[in-house]
């Protein structure tokens, strides 16, 4: 008979891989085990959501040939990117607010990122401090700004995130401004977070995540509220929409002389996050940045975007073979990643999914995300009869073609 005690045991003894062998899986019970309110945050998009299905539709229409006659295989997924080599290839993308969706989850991600020798982007809009952050990284830690107004606040930020440990700056350039990002404004998502009655309700049915919230305190944006000071010429209100809270008040829309200029303050790698255009991706590349990260911000910015993979190609034509690229957008499986690297990618960054992982299994969860696609990428390279994601290009039957089955 089983002990009252041990029920609460049985999710650390879960047999993951046969219970919960997909993205999918995952998602059903992250689904069941978070609030609605942080459920609606983590799994939307914006407008009707269009681009975030494009995302998702656009990868299944690429198919690979599988292949026979290749003999013995000794597939590699050690991936080398920036002078940097992985263990995978693929790593966990900065999501703001974290927290939200697991209390802790920043401190979680970053040593897994750091157990499984993948990268981990911290945000600038996380709920925990790049000091309290960055140490559990390792070696593995990125730090995606969102570019500050003020050069003092940059500064400042720049030198912090650099004495934590964080080696790879990350630009994020696609928000020109706030999206609606209308399923977070009806769940009625605040910045610091306003427990409700309709917010309580929803968070008592999960109590789990409840208990995690009352023993790391509310998640906020710890980092740029520190900078709050800045914004002493506005009136704020203290209980911001999700989608325009302060971060989005200190932020500012980059130029070619901003990048620039961060160029002299930042000593390692700068990677231009939110490329989309061919022609920019070249401006980019001719500006000095060290990588371009194909991304349409997960359909959360701008519901009329391509789907991510259907640019890819063309951007990796503009700024030639060997110069590095990110991709992100839909991806839900391993052959997602091989089909990313099919279409020109030389990396690989998912962060709603190791997100999925947290909110269903807690630290565990991220563990078993990387462990389902790198196994589904093991598996699909043996059909394709390829070692190494990089040959994926190989076996296209055709780029973008529709089955039919």
């Amino acid at each position: 008979m089983i002990a009252f005690g041990q029920i609460f045991r049985l999710p650390a003894i879960m047999d993951l891989e046969n219970r919960f062998p997909a993205l999918s899986d995952v998602m059903i019970r992250a689904k069941r085990r978070v609030p609605h309110f942080v459920w609606e945050f983590l799994d939307s998009a914006t407008g009707a959501e269009t681009t975030k299905t494009r995302n998702t539709d656009a990868l299944d229409r690429i198919l690979f040939a599988p292949a026979v006659l290749k003999g013995d295989l000794d597939p590699t997924l050690k991936t080398t990117f920036l002078d940097h080599e992985y263990d995978l290839p693929f790593g966990i993308a900065p999501v703001g607010m974290s927290g939200l969706i697991c209390p802790g989850a920043e401190q979680m991600l970053a040593r897994h990122g750091a157990d499984a020798n993948i990268p981990y982007c911290l945000s600038t809009v996380a709920s925990q401090l790049p000091e309290d952050v960055g140490p559990l990284a390792g070696s593995n830690g990125w730090f995606q700004l969102y570019p500050p107004r003020d050069g003092d606040m940059r500064r400042e930020i720049l030198t912090r995130v650099r004495a934590a440990g964080f080696h790879t700056l990350v630009l994020t350039l696609d928000i020109p401004a706030p999206s609606r990002r209308e399923r977070q404004l009806r769940a009625d998502l605040t910045q610091p977070l306003k427990f409700t009655p309709r917010l309580i309700r929803q968070a008592l049915l999960r109590p789990q995540w409840l208990w995690r919230v009352f023993k790391m305190g509310i998640p906020r944006l710890k980092l740029v509220q520190e900078y709050e000071y800045k914004l002493a010429d506005q009136k704020l209100d203290k209980n911001l929409p999700s989608n325009n809270h302060i971060g989005y008040r200190l932020r500012c829309n980059p130029d070619l002389a901003y990048l620039k200029q961060l160029q002299t303050e930042w000593d390692g790698p700068i990677i231009a996050k939110g490329v989309m255009d061919p022609d920019a991706a070249v401006v980019l590349a001719s500006a000095g940045v060290d990588a371009i990260w194909v991304s349409n911000h997960g359909g959360r910015q701008f519901d009329a975007a391509p789907a991510s993979i259907s640019v890819l190609p063309d951007i990796r034509t503009a700024v030639g073979p060997s110069f590095p690229i990110i991709f992100d957008g839909g991806i839900r499986t391993g052959l997602d990643v091989l089909r990313a690297f099919a279409h020109g990618a030389n990396f690989a960054m998912l962060g709603r999914a190791h997100h999925y992982g947290l909110a269903a299994f807690g630290e565990k969860g991220a563990a078993h995300v990387s462990h389902i696609l790198s196994e589904d990428m093991k598996s699909a390279m043996a059909q394709m009869g390829i070692n190494s994601p990089s040959d994926a290009v190989n076996s296209l039957v055709q780029k973008g073609e529709t089955s039919n089955a």
